[in-house]
């Protein structure tokens, strides 16, 4: 939550508007006793489709998203101009793994919040009907804040539906 509130003052402040942060190492062996997870996160994603071990792993992972939520709400309430911080922000939270039990890195959970003020509809779930890049999405977003690149990685376009 910390690191979190130092972002929201670094962009309130107007100390930096671009801010990469790692909420947790892929491969962290930290435990959670604050959400009653005393396994190590990381051993828990390879948990070879035991139930109980799912059930502890989505607590984390909800833990987590929970934060972001925080985050996003805080971004929402803080007035800018005649907007909000969150509209005037664009946010990408996800990770590199669909399914870390395979390492399989498709069907990747990302969320992409705030961009009001840049046309980023929310409100959505977008389902691709074939695989799409994450670089497509990596692309877009440098579009949306007018950085206009052709490739960006293994992207192969624009989401138009952002």
């Amino acid at each position: 939550r910390l690191m979190f509130d130092l972002q929201l003052l670094a962009m309130q402040g107007d100390v930096t508007r671009v801010i990469t942060f790692q909420l947790a190492r892929e491969t962290s062996n930290r435990t959670y006793p604050e959400i009653g997870v005393s396994d190590p996160h990381h051993p828990l994603s390879h948990h070879g489709n035991d139930p109980a071990k799912i059930e502890r792993l989505s607590k984390i992972n909800s833990f987590h998203v929970s934060l972001f939520a925080e985050y996003i709400a805080k971004l929402a309430a803080t007035k800018e101009g005649d907007s909000t911080l969150l509209d005037n922000s664009l946010l990408l939270y996800g990770s590199g793994m669909g399914n870390p039990n395979v390492h399989d890195h498709t069907n990747l959970p990302i969320i992409v919040a705030g961009g009001a003020n840049a046309g980023v509809k929310g409100n959505r779930h977008i389902r691709h009907e074939k695989t799409v890049p994450l670089a497509n999405l990596h692309l877009t977003l440098l579009d949306k804040a007018d950085v206009k690149l052709e490739k960006f990685g293994d992207s192969s376009g624009i989401i138009e539906v952002l």
